[in-house]
């Protein structure tokens, strides 16, 4: 784990963290967006190969993406003022409801901001206002996006699990969270990890257990904090994923045919083992000393 790199003086540096803290709420906002379009934008682009491929159209021939067009209510059409569009805030304002037509605003997309500024002020207090700071919001961020898009579509998109694993070997070149030769083992390891246990299981049930981009985030996170952090990576995050599951085949009642994405749980465990990977590793050395 990384010495906390300081530019400034503690109390600088809990200054820093807020300011951090107000960027997280602004950059959530631009997460929301992201975690709402980049799924539409895949699917377009899918629906416009497949036409292409069959000798038609494109279905969608407008531009749609990250910047276009303007977020507006889905209800009525209103295009969001910058007023409205203040992180937290304008929820509040407007009572969780359109200005225009009055309809319900999810409260998701506050939770959202508040916890992308929450946990940025955290991380930059944790690893300090320099290089590991910076490059751990990027990890946060990536983390966020692909959380509730998994939840939303049970996909995780190589947009964004590729991009993590480079970032991860990367920013391990120098050793920052890991030495480079534990990074490129953790990512080999992470995706090898997760394939083998999907291919046992499809060996059994003639189906895919989990989805592919389970391996690449795995494979992200082992880049990222090296190959000894896996097994406490995977073991929390079955505990929670089998307590969680367990309770919704219980509450569905459709047993081992209900599909539960294993993502968020991957992207939260991978988190706090990141956050707090001194005291894990400890405890977990004292049950495995060769890790």
């Amino acid at each position: 784990m990384p010495e906390p790199t300081l530019l400034f003086a503690p109390a600088g540096e809990f200054a820093i963290s807020l300011i951090a803290g107000l960027f997280g709420l602004l950059f959530g906002s631009f997460l929301n967006v992201v975690i709402h379009r980049l799924p539409k934008m895949m699917q377009r682009e899918s629906d416009n190969y497949c036409a292409v491929e069959a000798g038609k159209e494109e279905p969608h021939t407008t531009r749609y993406n990250l910047m276009v067009p303007r977020s507006a209510c889905p209800h009525c059409q209103h295009q969001i003022t910058a007023l409205e569009n203040i992180p937290v805030l304008s929820y509040l304002v407007l009572r969780g409801k359109c200005s225009s037509c009055k309809a319900p605003i999810s409260a998701r997309y506050p939770a959202i901001e508040a916890l992308t500024g929450v946990l940025s002020a955290l991380v930059v207090w944790h690893f300090g206002s320099g290089w590991a700071g910076l490059s751990g919001l990027l990890f946060l961020y990536l983390l966020i996006a692909m959380t509730f898009i998994d939840f939303d579509t049970q996909l995780l998109p190589d947009d964004l699990t590729y991009p993590l694993i480079w970032a991860g070997l990367l920013m391990n070149v120098n050793g920052t969270f890991a030495t480079l030769h534990d990074a490129v083992i953790g990512a080999a390891a992470g995706y090898l990890a997760l394939w083998s246990v999907n291919w046992a299981y499809k060996l059994v049930r003639h189906r895919d257990g989990m989805g592919y981009g389970d391996f690449k985030l795995l494979a992200a996170l082992g880049a990222w904090m090296g190959w000894a952090t896996l097994p406490a990576i995977v073991l929390m995050s079955s505990l929670v994923g089998s307590v969680v599951g367990i309770a919704l085949m219980a509450i569905n009642r459709r047993g081992f045919d209900l599909q539960i994405p294993f993502g968020p749980y991957l992207a939260a465990a991978g988190l706090i083992v990141f956050l707090y990977q001194e005291p894990i590793m400890a405890f977990t050395r004292s049950f495995y000393p060769y890790l």
